[in-house]
């Protein structure tokens, strides 16, 4: 006796479910009710945001700590709202899975001008096509599992976003049982493989400077072990590119802090440049990693491996997969290097001392703020100096650092804290956002108390958009001035602290530690021409090109 098969809606419940998926993020609308009302009567918790691109935003930041996220909106005005937040996280390879309502087929007259309709039926799928890995109107009760599971399977393998589009008059049909397994296993050619790591394997036993540039995607796959084990076993020093940031615990005696180029550090610079084999592992050559193209990186002196390619030196090798092939470089064929003395990795190991008159500056607050951070924290930072004052923090564990560092989209952070702390509710959140970020969508501190989170919300206040200050000043970089320490007071919960000094923001940052059963806003009033050391270097690489 078989069982009836689900209906389609049950299927993508099911199979969301199988990808460890607690929460769906997203906003209601009349093409996607019935969908939600079958979220409500299962496993998965409908989160309610107050916009749809900040739904994005928290599903992304989801994704990239939990392993796969998902956003559920309503047709077009739903769908189309969250595009830039998808975007963001199809450039930066976090796998967000975006469910949208649609109309359903049996009302799909010919030219019927149906409410939310843009140019035809399928305008928001063709967007999709272009900022996703797979797409999948779900039109046919024969094909609809076959095309959840190509959708999420896709999403899973390259770790960047998949669309399904759900008509409304589909969500209660039966379907047909699918006829493919779902998530297949994906394996390299052996005899590629073979050569591929007999060549890196060479080339770096031949090297006498050897260092790892590990970036995002040792993050997105879960490959922090495998980069911990190499490096530990050969002792091949690391460093990380800005979007990687946390890729392994900073604190890690073998490793020496962000490369990226001309912006970061002249040490870790020179280090990286000077060294006869880089090698890089799931990083993205993109112009924020390299410091706007002011790095130097070799490709005669560098292994370039990620999800996507696997090249040592001038040779390029096609079907190897990322895994293997770092399984396959750290083996007993690669000699331990003997040890180094790298003490000079080490930022300001004297204490940060107070001076409790002294007015805020970006410099001194990263450095007092570095003081604070431990391993219940996980630091979402937004764009500008809140990214590259950020850049200075040391992380202590893995995977504790979360910006939209490559797509730089104003306004990811404050959402995003909400994806990361119910995906990881033993971390607190502490979100540091410039006022104009803020003001994007802080809003959804109503979301934070809805829920009850309690992340520490930061805000940077130097009346306006700071970076742009720095590469064309003009009335356009103004906003409106804002009280943001009685934000608090308009949801009914939370605290907020106005501080000006580093003897109220050492008070201010201490309480907010303190006080765990609500969210905390501390509003830090900065000179609106003070930068961070790397926004300046940022600033003065980009003033010629503007």
């Amino acid at each position: 006796m078989f069982n009836r098969p689900p209906t389609i809606g049950e299927y993508l419940i099911r199979k969301l479910e199988s990808y460890d998926i607690e929460h769906i993020f997203g906003i209601p609308g009349d093409y996607v009710l019935r969908f939600y009302n079958l979220i409500e009567q299962s496993s998965i918790q409908h989160v309610g945001m107050t916009r749809e691109d900040a739904a994005g935003y928290a599903a992304d930041a989801y994704a990239r700590t939990k392993g796969m996220g998902a956003v559920c909106v309503t047709y077009c005005v739903g769908g189309l709202s969250v595009v830039n937040a998808v975007a963001g996280a199809y450039a930066e390879k976090s796998p967000v899975v975006v469910i949208s309502g649609a109309p359903g087929i049996r009302e799909r007259g010919k030219d019927a001008l149906l409410h939310h309709k843009v140019r035809d039926f399928h305008t928001q799928q063709h967007i999709y096509d272009e900022i996703t890995v797979a797409t999948a109107p779900l039109d046919e009760p024969f094909t609809a599992f076959n095309e959840i599971d190509r959708v999420l399977d896709a999403v899973y393998r390259y770790k960047r976003p998949g669309y399904i589009e759900l008509p409304r008059d589909m969500v209660d049909v039966r379907g047909t049982l699918y006829q493919r397994p779902s998530t297949g296993g994906h394996l390299s050619d052996p005899d590629t493989l073979d050569a591929a790591v007999k060549d890196a394997i060479d080339f770096i036993n031949q090297s006498k400077k050897p260092v790892i540039l590990a970036g995002v995607e040792v993050h997105r796959f879960g490959y922090q072990n495998k980069l911990i084990r190499l490096i530990e076993e050969k002792r091949i020093p690391v460093v990380a590119t800005l979007l990687g940031k946390s890729v392994i615990s900073e604190s890690h005696p073998l490793y020496l802090g962000i490369y990226e180029g001309a912006m970061g550090r002249e040490e870790v610079r020179q280090f990286v440049e000077d060294s006869d084999c880089v090698i890089i592992l799931g990083a993205f050559m993109t112009d924020v990693n390299l410091g706007i193209y002011t790095a130097n990186l070799d490709r005669a002196r560098s292994i370039y491996a990620t999800s996507e390619k696997i090249a040592v030196r001038y040779h390029t090798y096609e079907e190897v997969m990322f895994d293997d092939f770092i399984d396959g470089i750290n083996s007993s064929k690669l000699r331990k290097r003997r040890k180094q003395n790298l003490e000079w990795a080490l930022r300001d190991p004297k204490p940060f001392v107070v001076e409790p008159k002294a007015p805020l500056t970006v410099r001194r607050l990263f450095r007092h703020l570095n003081e604070f951070i431990g391993d219940g924290l996980v630091v979402i930072a937004d764009v500008g100096d809140s990214l590259f004052g950020a850049v200075e923090l040391r992380m202590s564990q893995n995977t504790d650092f979360i910006s939209p560092a490559y797509y730089t989209s104003m306004g990811f952070a404050v959402p995003a804290s909400v994806g990361a702390q119910l995906s990881m509710p033993n971390k607190r959140p502490l979100v540091i956002v410039g006022d104009g970020a803020f003001q994007m969508t802080g809003t959804e501190l109503s979301t934070v108390a809805r829920y009850g989170l309690n992340p520490i919300v930061l805000i940077l206040n130097n009346h306006g958009y700071g970076t742009e200050r720095h590469l064309l000043e003009g009335s356009f970089n103004d906003i409106g001035s804002w009280n943001y320490s009685s934000i608090p007071a308009l949801f009914s919960t939370g605290r907020g602290f106005h501080v000006r000094t580093e003897g109220e923001f050492d008070e201010a940052i201490r309480t907010a530690l303190d006080e765990t059963q609500h969210f905390t806003l501390i509003e830090a009033e900065l000179d609106k021409l003070d930068t961070s050391p790397a926004l300046a270097r940022l600033a003065e690489r980009m003033a010629g090109e503007v």
